[in-house]
């Protein structure tokens, strides 16, 4: 299959297994990685800052007039201005990573004029390599993937990204996932948004959502799923979603689904919803207050 490749996607195969490589060494001898801390809970390593330099190396090598967006070193690498862009997460899932828990990726995608047309999200700890071509058709391993065929909501496994930075709405958060909760079979938080993509693209999952997401976290993941018949867009379900900070995607059914249970907490919701949401999570603390006065007394 290789031979029949778009050339830039066998260039971003080629960057990212250097990458799993490196992050496969590191994984042997995860404590002796050197961390750093961006901001509460946001950690940084030396493997991300290798990956990402492994990664820049092998893109601009090939193409040295493309641009590159990374999470790292931001746009400072690459042509400014060029109409092909190159979105990097070197290591999504660091923290997973340094407590030595199995699942992280490394995410490449290369957008032309503002659209995604080439997209790899590469597993290095299972070898597992998801790939797409806009209008090609999605790939694992060199085997076509689609999206899952559950139609209703009660059947479906749905992943998400728990906040975890200060200023994050935790409440409303926790109302959202308790509403997700009760309408499906099952909610999961493995903790790398791309590879969650990857994994409704697969059928492994039935859906996912996610806010605070940057556009690095869902570049590559948001081409596989479309090409592997889902959709992808904000939490009101509109496509334009790569820079809003919040991510929805599922199967086409499903999508449908999610949208009246969590388009309400989207930030484009409707000022009534709005309403709704806040006199939810006011009254859902007055209850835990009450509780908790009954508890002292008693």
């Amino acid at each position: 299959m290789s031979n029949s490749l778009h050339p830039m996607l066998n260039v971003a195969i080629k960057a990212a297994r250097a990458a799993g490589a490196l992050i496969n060494r590191a994984a042997l001898d995860v404590e002796s990685v050197r961390v750093a801390q961006k901001q509460v809970n946001d950690f940084v390593t030396e493997v991300d800052q290798a990956s990402e330099r492994a990664i820049i190396e092998t893109l601009l090598t090939a193409y040295p007039q493309h641009s590159i967006l990374a999470e790292e070193s931001g746009n400072e690498h690459g042509t400014k201005g060029s109409d092909y862009v190159w979105i990097i997460d070197p290591l999504d899932g660091t923290t997973n990573f340094i407590h030595g828990f199995p699942v992280y990726c490394v995410s490449i995608a290369l957008a032309y004029k503002g659209k995604i047309e080439q997209a790899v999200v590469y597993d290095p700890s299972r070898n597992d390599l998801f790939t797409a071509t806009r209008g090609r058709g999605a790939y694992l391993n060199e085997r076509r993937i689609r999206v899952s065929k559950r139609s209703q909501l009660k059947d479906c496994l749905i992943s998400t990204g728990f906040p975890f930075r200060r200023g994050d709405n935790f409440k409303q958060y926790m109302n959202m996932l308790g509403d997700v909760m009760q309408r499906t079979a099952a909610v999961r938080r493995p903790g790398a948004a791309a590879l969650d993509l990857a994994y409704v693209a697969a059928g492994f999952s039935d859906g996912f959502f996610e806010s605070g997401l940057s556009i690095w976290d869902v570049a590559a993941g948001s081409l596989l799923v479309s090409e592997a018949g889902g959709l992808v867009g904000n939490f009101t379900g509109e496509a334009d979603f790569l820079e809003q900070k919040e991510c929805m995607a599922a199967n086409p059914r499903i999508y449908g689904a999610l949208i009246p249970v969590i388009g309400k907490y989207s930030k484009f919701a409707t000022a009534g919803e709005k309403a709704d949401v806040r006199q939810a999570i006011d009254s859902g603390a007055d209850e835990e207050s009450a509780q908790a006065d009954q508890s002292d007394a008693e």
